[in-house]
């Protein structure tokens, strides 16, 4: 199976607001990637992950792979899975999160859309500004913790 999570490439962190029926301005440089129906789903730390169709598709089948006898594979697939969304990217470049997503990340207003690689992450903005504060003093350490990944 190849793994098509790691074929695109999001780069780039964008402020942008949530309005209050929930829509969120894509990035114009992310759209391009993301023709027709995209999936947004619970993501880990906080946020929220945005997933092409494609993307979509190999992540199911990841998930179908875990044993249904393991507690953490059906916790970790219930969360993903119970409250992502289909949603499509409309003609001003937004789109609309269910309000139990904005929720589950906390975003009231102001949000940050980052690209991670083969990831779109969606940030309440003051979750996004914590995270980094906490963990930008340790970006060394953990690049040196992940050396043979990286050669």
């Amino acid at each position: 199976m190849t793994n098509v999570l790691a074929q695109a490439n999001f780069i780039g962190e964008y402020a942008h607001n949530i309005d209050k029926k929930g829509r969120i301005i894509i990035p114009a440089r992310f759209r391009d990637e993301l023709s027709g129906k995209i999936v947004v789903a619970k993501g880990l730390d906080g946020c929220l992950n945005i997933y092409t169709q494609q993307q979509w598709a190999v992540l199911m089948e990841q998930l179908a792979s875990l044993p249904n006898t393991k507690r953490e594979a059906r916790v970790y697939r219930r969360n993903i899975l119970a409250k992502a969304s289909e949603c499509e990217i409309d003609s001003q470049g937004r789109i609309l999160i269910p309000s139990v997503l904005v929720a589950e990340a906390k975003i009231e207003k102001e949000c940050v859309i980052a690209g991670v690689g083969n990831l779109i992450e969606i940030w309440s903005k003051e979750r996004w500004d914590a995270f980094m504060d906490e963990h930008s003093d340790d970006f060394e350490e953990v690049a040196e913790g992940l050396t043979e990944f990286l050669q």
